[in-house]
């Protein structure tokens, strides 16, 4: 007879605290990781992935794993949109398929009344040994499926791999409600967002869509290494990421208020254009400035500061009364610390990925000569702290140069 199984107490507490947080969060890829870091650490499961519905197969869309990433972080994006077919040929392609959950102690040992098989290439291509699984199909209200939450190998208290249990498999199935909406609801912020960004990349060639997705992850990867430095509790950081990585994307949206005669003029800016062209920090500030949302009162000081350099040679400076100016005045800009944290990061992620990237006025530089540049402007340019971040993750940013294409 199958045991009936009741989640305890302190479970359901913990899933309602969790369940509340995650529509709280605006970002997908956040959000995904808070939803599989939170799972991993209930089943004490060394890694897992979620698959999303796209096109008519699963693509992975997010990946943890503590074991194979340990001592390089930067490989989790070299399986991003790896895509799985929805058959039976694996676990998440079958869970996907009957959108039943599957449970499985041993992938290399599979029963027949799982009616799924194993893709053994993940394992064979890193070396990494999967075990034990779990796959719960994401479904929302509307029982729309739209991925797969896959975990893998639970371990007890003393390290050792164990299958996942019922107490695991009904946590997760709550759970996966919840997060299925949020997704959802995720997914649907993203897409307004870039097609808000689509428009300026209309407006300025410059603004490609791979460009504000790069300057986004990078940003984020950036900080996470800056605040882990200090010590930050690991759950303040991903808070804060979630406002960082939607806000660093929206860093350029004032030009959208820049006339076509100066947005797109192909020869150099005259004093005047050049002063005009400036104000797109202000008019960014001006779209977002006094918001009850902190991603847009984050975004604000993004917009506005972005162009200010470490040494004060930037702009705008500070403006009296930025209501009411026209045009940017060359004058002093803020220094050091009187440039918000946000501002400083995204300042080298623009920077970085403006002169490492091909534009149809420009071929890009050299990886070499770009990182030179970054070294020589330590102090002058930008804050000697976050270059020192951004080479202490450098394998990671090159991760996301590749992944994420125009």
């Amino acid at each position: 007879m199958k045991q009936n199984i009741i989640l305890d107490k302190n479970s359901i507490e913990n899933l309602l605290s969790i369940s509340e947080s995650i529509h709280n969060i605006s970002d997908i890829d956040i959000l995904l990781d808070k939803i599989l870091f939170e799972l991993r650490k209930f089943t004490n499961a060394e890694g897992g992935t979620i698959f999303l519905f796209d096109d008519g197969v699963l693509k992975i869309r997010y990946i943890q794993n503590e074991i194979l990433f340990k001592n390089n972080p930067a490989a989790k994006y070299k399986y991003l949109d790896k895509t799985i077919p929805i058959n039976k040929e694996s676990i998440a392609g079958s869970c996907a398929l009957n959108s039943k959950i599957i449970m499985v102690k041993d992938v290399y040992n599979i029963k027949e009344d799982c009616n799924c098989g194993f893709n053994k290439s993940f394992d064979e291509m890193t070396g990494y040994r999967t075990k034990s699984v779990i796959a719960v199909p994401l479904k929302t209200t509307g029982n729309k499926l739209i991925g797969v939450i896959q975990l893998i190998n639970a371990r007890n208290k003393d390290g050792k791999i164990i299958p996942f249990t019922e107490k695991d498999k009904l946590y997760i199935t709550y759970f996966a409600n919840d997060a299925a909406i949020a997704i959802e609801k995720a997914q649907n912020t993203r897409s307004m967002i870039l097609k808000m960004l689509k428009m300026v990349e209309y407006r300025d060639p410059k603004e490609t869509g791979g460009h504000v997705n790069r300057m986004g992850t990078y940003a984020i990867e950036i900080y996470h290494e800056w605040a882990k430095q200090r010590g930050f509790p690991e759950e303040l950081i991903r808070r804060f990421n979630d406002k960082l990585k939607i806000a660093a994307m929206l860093h350029d949206t004032g030009k959208i208020a820049i006339s076509d005669e100066i947005l797109k003029k192909p020869d150099k800016l005259t004093d005047d254009e050049l002063k005009i062209m400036k104000m797109h920090t202000v008019y960014g500030y001006r779209l977002f400035k006094d918001a009850d949302s902190e991603i847009e009162n984050m975004a604000a000081d993004i917009a506005l500061n972005h162009h200010e350099k470490w040494d004060g040679s930037g702009y705008p400076g500070i403006i009296e009364d930025i209501e009411k100016i026209s045009f940017i005045e060359n004058k002093q800009g803020k220094k050091g610390t009187e440039i918000p944290l946000t501002a400083r990061i995204v300042a080298l992620a623009d920077v970085y990925d403006a002169l490492s990237s091909k534009r149809i006025y420009k071929e890009p530089w050299s990886e070499d000569k770009v990182l030179d540049y970054i070294k020589q402007n330590s102090g002058k340019h930008f804050d000697p702290e976050i270059v020192d971040c951004f080479f202490s993750i450098y394998d990671t940013i090159k991760e996301i140069k590749t992944k994420i294409s125009e």
